[in-house]
């Protein structure tokens, strides 16, 4: 498993075990984190799975494509080189260590 620490919107932070092959929305979601909506079940035409990537862990993620920028970028809550969607980032080993806060929705 991978450890990924995620906090919510409270300021609350929780150290899970990732499942790898699964997206991290759903890795989140399992973990029972209800700030997390994921409201399209990770088909990427929402953001609300949205979340701020440690800036120690971003340039690691595989680059985002197109729709996704399209969509965060569109978001009030954008930070470039900081957002990402969950449902697009699908977890591997590489990810151990990974520090997550779930954005606020619009």
């Amino acid at each position: 498993m991978v450890k990924v620490s995620v906090t919510n919107l409270a300021g609350q932070t929780q150290t899970i075990e990732a499942e790898e092959g699964l997206s991290l929305m759903e890795n989140i979601r399992n973990n029972d984190f209800d700030d997390l909506a994921a409201i399209c079940g990770g088909c990427c035409s929402c953001c609300t799975c949205h979340v701020y990537v440690d800036a120690d862990n971003y340039s690691d993620l595989p680059a985002m494509e197109d729709d996704e920028q399209y969509l965060l970028e569109d978001s009030e809550h954008f930070r470039d080189g900081s957002s990402r969607l969950s449902c697009q980032i699908e977890v591997d080993g590489s990810m151990d260590g990974l520090k997550v806060t779930i954005a606020p929705e619009a």
